[in-house]
């Protein structure tokens, strides 16, 4: 891995009990949706179940710092120009801020900007209040992101 020395955050965005329905009644289960980034424009996100809370968190963990991406960022505080990202029923706008606005944005999404680095965004989610979804779709959007050309 290139990122050695760079320490990763980890925000747990959601944690679900399931059921699985057997002979005997219902076998329960945890999923745990995780997001990680480095703050300087990588972030990846993993999903992981086991039969105890922790562990599938510590699944999620590792899922997500294996999936890590790069994306551009202007300045290393916002995004270049706006954008829209979609995943299923789910679509994020994301418009950048000037400096001092702060991330402006709901819980899973919000937790997706902050550890990927980005510190002044207004977003909206629309379609879904899916946490799912709503990661996923902000990470299209992000991926759609191209570097701006400085004006001369």
């Amino acid at each position: 891995m290139e990122n050695q020395g760079v320490e990763l955050q980890e925000r747990v965005v959601a944690i679900n009990r399931v059921a699985k329905v057997v002979k005997g009644g219902r076998r329960f289960s945890f999923s745990a949706l995780v997001v990680a980034g480095n703050g300087a424009g990588e972030v990846g996100v993993g999903t992981g179940k086991a039969g105890e809370v922790p562990e599938a968190i510590g699944k999620a963990n590792r899922i997500a710092k294996k999936a890590l991406k790069k994306f551009n960022l202007q300045d290393g505080r916002t995004i270049p120009h706006e954008v829209i990202g979609t995943y299923g029923a789910a679509k994020v706008v994301m418009i950048p801020a000037a400096a001092g606005t702060g991330v402006i944005a709901g819980g899973p999404v919000r937790a997706v900007l902050e550890t990927v680095g980005i510190k002044d965004i207004l977003t909206k989610c629309v379609g879904t209040r899916n946490p799912h979804n709503a990661v996923r779709a902000t990470l299209n959007g992000l991926s759609q992101l191209v570097k701006q050309r400085p004006s001369t």
